[in-house]
């Protein structure tokens, strides 16, 4: 399977109230990142707390996502439970996590110089 990155536009959905900052409404629709692992299954990075998130756009459980400056290796072992199906390999994961950290990392340097 071919990775490629998706980008869309979205706002960071955080509320914010007072001194905390609520989780924005995660959902698969939900990113600014995107890359497909599998007819139905992506991995995505979306606005949250100021920063991207890194998880699987369809979970089981709710909110499974580290920020996308943590290791390609240490947020797959966070969200692999995520990743539906036995067929979706930890290469191709990982692969996909580091698009997205380099797409991430490549658009705010190129903010920062703008």
């Amino acid at each position: 399977m071919t990775l490629i990155l998706e980008r869309h536009d979205q706002d960071d959905r955080t509320r914010i109230a007072g001194p905390f900052m609520l989780t924005p409404p995660i959902s698969e629709d939900y990113w600014a990142y995107r890359v497909r692992v599998a007819d139905g299954q992506a991995i995505v990075g979306f606005p949250k707390f100021l920063t991207i998130g890194i998880g699987f756009a369809v979970e089981e459980d709710w909110n499974t996502n580290l920020p996308y400056t943590c290791d390609a290796e240490q947020i797959y072992e966070h969200i692999e439970h995520n990743r539906g199906s036995a067929e979706i390999t930890r290469e191709t994961c990982l692969a996909a996590i580091r698009l997205i950290q380099d797409a991430v990392i490549a658009d705010r340097k190129a903010a920062a110089s703008a």
